[in-house]
């Protein structure tokens, strides 16, 4: 039987950011891989180990798993565009509430909920719930 719970569609998500954010981010994917790693470390959303290139994205994005920062930045940078992507299915939806979620300290599930920009509170709203109870179960440390 297949793993259902939250953390593992979460973790199955997460290549499904990185692959939005080379889709969306209007350069070429070793300048995409540049920001992607600059603002992670300006916005302390994690330290990459070396700098990824376009290569290294094209991986995360489809079989390789992204290193955690690369998924956080991922959806630092996607909430502030412009074309307000949304996730596509429940495994995307978990990986942005996950991200969303480790990126900034939230108060209450309301807080988070609240936090979200306009065009993602209602695709994220149950990923969001679930993310929340598996934060308290400890998953997301």
């Amino acid at each position: 039987m297949p793993e259902t719970s939250f953390y593992a569609k979460a973790m199955r998500g997460t290549p499904r950011l990185v692959r939005r954010w080379l889709m969306l981010g209007q350069a070429a994917p070793d300048r995409l891989a540049m920001i992607l790693a600059d603002t992670s470390r300006l916005a302390g959303l994690g330290e990459p180990e070396s700098e990824p290139d376009g290569r290294c994205l094209r991986e995360w994005s489809g079989e390789r798993q992204p290193p955690l920062w690369a998924a956080r930045t991922a959806v630092f940078l996607l909430v502030q565009m412009p074309a307000h992507p949304t996730p596509d299915d429940d495994e995307e939806a978990c990986a942005w509430a996950y991200c969303w979620l480790r990126n900034r300290e939230f108060d209450s599930l309301e807080a988070a909920h609240d936090a979200l920009p306009d065009h993602l509170r209602d695709p994220l709203a149950a990923a969001l719930d679930a993310a929340w109870v598996d934060q308290g179960a400890l998953r997301l440390i």
